[in-house]
Parts: structure tokens; sequence; C-alpha cells
């Protein structure tokens, strides 16, 4: 896990701006307009999972966050409004922020958040690996408002402030279990919101059903037997219907399966949870019935073997687990 931090302290008052600027460049954030004052305050406290997810704390002055930046990755954001007052806007669209709200979207959508107050605020990015199985069409992905006050809405918002409390404390271990809630917890909100507004609409309805086929085959995913007819059985869908939704979002049921079980093993050969516990065993936690099978799809989808992907993530101090 890779961690930096940020004041403003640490400069002049003459050179806390361009400061500020650096290290919103940093977090990948464009800067809009600053206050006009010498004496800006402003701090950051940033963690970078090994799976590339970035959580950043922002206390800061009034600002606006504006635009797009371009040279980054493929990525997912969300924001949470722990304390102040901000607007968001979006071409011909503006909704005022409270404490608790959550706003989303892609990394090449460009909007504005405008703070009118001291802030606090809680940045994360997921990469696009991290949060694609479970999109229909990640790319059309648009920019997205979470009122947190109520539902399940709440339920995430109480997580990414908890988040933010505890930032500097928490470590690698008890990060991996946040970000597996995170992407399922966003998810499900953007699904139920998504079904709320879109009742009747044909395209939703079924990016609504396969979204809860796919919730079905995570709890399954470790089952070597799991077979596409098992899991349309359980949701009262014919195979054939189910087999079009994978279809219609470019996919396939066991090419699904396949790159869900890759990706959480991919997430247990980092953790140090796991570290203890052999490769294999952990192919075979996930429902892989070979192990030379993995292997070889391991490195297809990620041009590197396990176990070299797991010794480069693994500190030198600590033995290597085959």
């Amino acid at each position: 896990m890779k961690t930096w931090q940020f004041t403003t302290e640490a400069f002049p008052e003459s050179e806390r701006q361009n400061a500020w600027l650096s290290a919103m460049d940093r977090l990948c954030l464009p800067l809009g307009n600053l206050p006009k004052t010498d004496n800006f305050r402003g701090s950051v406290s940033c963690i970078i999972s090994p799976l590339g997810l970035e959580f950043a704390r922002v206390d800061a002055d009034p600002q606006e966050i504006s635009g797009q930046y371009p040279p980054q990755e493929e990525a997912i954001w969300l924001t949470l409004l722990l304390e102040g007052e901000a607007m968001l806007i979006h071409e011909e669209n503006s909704i005022k922020l409270i404490p608790d709200d959550i706003i989303y979207g892609p990394t090449a959508v460009g909007a504005t958040l405008k703070f009118t107050s001291r802030f606090r605020q809680i940045f994360i990015k997921l990469p696009r690996l991290a949060i694609n199985p479970r999109l229909i069409s990640p790319l059309s992905l648009t920019l997205g408002h979470l009122p947190g006050q109520s539902g399940i809405n709440h339920v995430l918002s109480g997580m990414l402030r908890a988040l933010a409390d505890g930032l500097d404390d928490i470590n690698d271990a008890q990060l991996r279990p946040v970000e597996l809630a995170l992407t399922e917890l966003l998810l499900t909100c953007i699904a139920e919101q998504k079904g709320i507004l879109s009742i009747g609409n044909a395209a939703n309805t079924r990016a609504d059903n396969l979204h809860r086929i796919c919730q079905t085959i995570e709890t399954l995913l470790g089952d070597p037997d799991l077979a596409p007819a098992q899991v349309a059985e359980a949701h009262g869908v014919s195979l054939r219907y189910m087999q079009k939704l994978f279809t219609l979002a470019d996919k396939t049921f066991s090419n699904y399966v396949r790159t869900r079980r890759l990706e959480r093993c991919r997430a247990d050969l980092v953790s140090p949870l796991y570290s203890q516990i052999s490769i294999t065993e952990i192919c075979f936690r996930w429902g892989f019935n070979s192990s030379a099978y993995f292997s070889r799809s391991f490195r297809d989808l990620y041009g590197i073997s396990p176990r070299d992907f797991r010794r480069q993530h693994t500190p030198q101090d600590q033995d290597e687990t085959a």
C-alpha cells in the first residue's frame, strides 16, 4: 500500500497556492478558481491499495474543481462530502450538495464541483479493472448523484465517512474488505437509482436483471460445478434469456465467471490475510479445478504468472508461499 500526505502549512504563505496546485495535480483533480489569498489552507491524506484503488481525504478552503484531466487511466471516481457546502454543475444542470451526498462518474466526463465554504471531502478512484465486470456499459456511465441520507445510499455514505475518519490508521489487511464492499455497494446504489428513475425502460430492466444475476454468481464463484442453468433457474429465467443478457453486454457466462474468479484470486495473492496460503489453494478456493489452467488463464489476462505477481507484491522480509 502506498501512502502520501500533504499540507500547505509546510510552505510559506506566498507559495501555498502553487503547492496546492501540485497536490491536486497528483490526485488528477483539475482546479478552477482558487480564492485570492496568500493564506490558503489545505491538506491531503492519500492511500493507494495494491489493486490500484486510490483514497484521498481532502480538507481545504473554498475552491473549484472543474473540467477534465486527460492524462490519466480510465477509471470511475466517486466522492463524498463530509463537511461544508458544495455545488455540482454539469452541462445545464446544478445540484446543491449537503454532507453525506455522493457523486460519481467516469474520468472522461468533465464537470464542476464548486466548494462555497471550507470543506472536508473523500475522493476515491476505482481503476477500470476493479469495477468493469459488474457494469454493462462502463464507457457509457454518466455523472450521477446519490443522496446519502437514507436507504442503501446511507449505508454507502456511512462506510465512506468511517473510512475517511480512519484513513491514517488503516493497513492493507483492513483495506481489502473495504475495497470489496465499496464496489459492491456502489454498483447496488447505481442499479437501484437507475431502476427507480427508468421504470418501464427495457434496456434498464435487462441491466437490472443482469446485475442481480451477477450478484448471485458472486456468491457461487467458489463452486467448481457452477453452471449457467443453475443460475438461470435461481432467477426464474430461461437459459436462453440469461445468455442473451450476457451477449448484449458483450460477455459470455463462462468468460464472466472465469474473469471474476481470476480477479478474486489476484486480490488474494496480494492480501496479507492470505500470505500463508499457497497459490494452488487460492485457485481452488475460487472454483478452479486445475492449477495449470489457472496459471495459463492468469497469465493470459494479466501478462504475468501468479507466482511472479505474488512475488512482486510480497515484502522482502516476508516468506513467499508457493
